[in-house]
């Protein structure tokens, strides 16, 4: 097994691990480990973000969904200029 440090951790960083690590009833050591395992094992899909969107709204009927009727445009304040 390989050993690893980390310096210069910010203090409140530190102190949510050990909050964390004491929730989940174990050492700050085997919390790193939890969490380093879990974020590392996660696999990566070689999907687009264009199709994994579209995928997501695709369950969606978009054609049946209402079209808001369009508001006439105001006309833009003139700065400085007198009506």
């Amino acid at each position: 097994m390989a050993s690893l440090t980390i310096r210069n951790l910010d203090i409140n960083l530190k102190t949510q691990l050990r909050l964390r690590a004491a929730k989940h009833g174990c050492s700050m050591e085997a919390e790193v480990r939890s969490i380093l395992s879990q974020t590392l094992s996660q696999t990566t899909s070689d999907v687009n973000l264009a199709d994994r969107i579209h995928r997501r709204f695709a369950t969606l009927d978009a054609e049946s969904l209402p079209i808001p009727s369009r508001q006439s445009v105001r006309t833009p304040p003139g700065f400085g200029e007198t009506l």
